[in-house]
Order: structure tokens, then sequence, then C-alpha cells
């Protein structure tokens, strides 16, 4: 195998786009809490994205076998056999150990943060994913922690605080409309694998469809959490009160519409505008803290 294809095949297995979102998260904790130094920026940067490879790798040595079975993920470099189990197992330990060398530079909690992540998300999050539909409510938890991680990462001595616990509750909030979208475009391929995620026994139902409209209706007021407990330091203001509530009005109507039609393209839709809504919604409050 040549070094170009060895390359691709990295930038598979650790999902890289969706490792760069994450780190854009982190990102946006970091300035809302005071940013930091060009050194300290870069720790973060690359700590989470170090951390988070290492965290979807793991999940991909795990689900190899499942992985096989669905198309959409069968050729991914296990499953296809391009990469074994142990060099997946020693890139994932590399990832693990320089991400968190380089967040415990900015202090203890924050490389702390990372290793729950990890841990949470390789053993906690993934085999569920086999047994119960709470799976998408058990990965929230590691995957609202990157916004914490900036947040604390910024924070003199990575003191936990109102301002930290409030990025995660909007992201871990977020995350689950966003992941039941994915779960209901990609519901067919993870039945082939024995995945019901979708939040009914129902599958494709009108109950799931509720939920999903629900839980996208508080994300209007949790967004909103940030300015109205006037967090230390955030200084947010109305240009946050006004973006964020026509973000999440946007958001709930793709979620509605899903509701109305129970169609997979309203699904997609939706997926769609989960991706944009969580960077638009986090970099609001950056913009606010720092223009307005």
């Amino acid at each position: 195998m040549n070094i170009k294809s060895k390359i691709k095949d990295y930038l598979l297995f650790t999902k890289v786009r969706l490792t760069f979102s994450v780190a854009i998260s982190a990102v946006a904790g970091f300035l809302l809490a005071g940013g930091g130094t060009g050194i300290e920026f870069f720790y973060l940067l690359a700590g989470g994205f170090f951390v988070t490879s290492a965290s979807i790798g793991s999940n991909q040595i795990a689900e190899r076998d499942l992985d096989a079975k669905m198309p959409r993920t069968a050729d991914r470099p296990i499953p296809s056999g391009r990469m074994s189990v142990l060099e997946g197992v020693v890139l994932v330990i590399i990832f693990l150990a320089l991400g968190s060398f380089l967040l415990y530079q900015l202090n203890f909690n924050t490389m702390l943060l990372g290793i729950i992540s990890f841990v949470s998300y390789a053993f906690i999050y993934t085999p569920s994913k086999r047994h119960t539909p709470w799976a998408v409510v058990i990965g929230a938890f590691p995957g609202a922690i990157p916004p914490m991680i900036g947040a604390i990462g910024a924070i003199e001595g990575g003191a936990f605080g109102a301002l930290p616990g409030a990025l995660f509750l909007v992201q871990f909030i977020w995350q689950l409309p966003h992941f039941w979208a994915i779960a209901w475009v990609s519901n067919d391929d993870y039945q082939k694998a024995g995945f019901q995620l979708l939040p009914s026994k129902h599958g494709k139902s009108k109950i799931a469809a509720f939920r999903i409209t629900f839980v996208s209706l508080l994300l209007i007021p949790f967004s909103l959490a940030p300015w109205a407990l006037e967090l230390q330091g955030a200084n947010l203001g109305m240009f946050t009160v006004t973006v964020a509530s026509l973000l999440g009005l946007v958001f709930f109507l793709y979620s509605y519409k899903l509701f109305l039609t129970l169609d997979d393209r309203d699904a997609k839709r939706l997926m769609f505008a989960s991706f944009i809504y969580l960077p638009l919604l986090q970099y609001t409050y950056v913009i606010d803290k720092y223009f307005f």
C-alpha cells in the first residue's frame, strides 16, 4: 500500500471531518471563557483532535464486525482488511497519550475531561449501542464534553463552574435530535448491524418524531442559558438572545416538518440543519462576547 492510500485510511480511521468539528466546538468554549495565548490555543486544538481521534478509532476497532455488515461503513480500514486490529490499537494508544499530554499543558482538569470523554465513549457508549436505544442519550455525555474542555482549558487553574456546565448542557441537548436524525436516515443500515437507536421501539414512527421535535424545542430555552444565567465573563446580551432564538426556531421547524411527514428527506434536512446549527450557536456566543 502506498503512502497516499495509508494516509487516506488514517483519515477514515479518525473520521477527520467529525474530529475537526469537535475541535471547533472546544475552541468556542475556550474563547467564550476568555481564551489564552497562541500556544495554549495549539495545545487545546491539537490535544482535542488527538483524544477525539482515539475515541473514534476505538469505536471502529470495537465495531469492526458490525461495520462490515453495513454498506455505509464496510469500506472502513479495519473491516475492509486494509488495517489490522493491532495497528488500530497502536494508533489509538499513541493518539490518546499524545492528546492527553497536550491537554495537560493547559491544566490537569482539561486532561482529566479528555480522558473521561475517551473512556465513556469507548467503553460505555460504544457497547451500549448493541443493547439499548438509550445509547444515544449515553453517547450524548462524552459528546457534550468538548466545549467544557475548551472552557476549563481557558479558566485559570481549570476550575469547574457554571459557564463550562452551561456549554456542556447546550451541546448535550443538541446531540439528541442530531443523532436521532442520523439514526432515522441510516436506520436500514443500523438494523443490519442490530442497532436500534431511534427514540421509539416502533422505529420511524410518530412517537419517535414527536420526541425528536420536543427535544428540538427544548433547545431554544437551553441555548439561552449562558445569557440568562449571566455567567462569569461571558458578557452576553441581546445579540445572543435574538440570534439564538432565531436559530432555535428554524431548527425546531425542521424537526416539526419531520413530525408532520415522517419522510426520510425531512430527516436528512434536519440532520444537515443540526450540523450547521451548533457552530452557529456557539460562535454567536463568541461574537457577542467580543464584538457587542
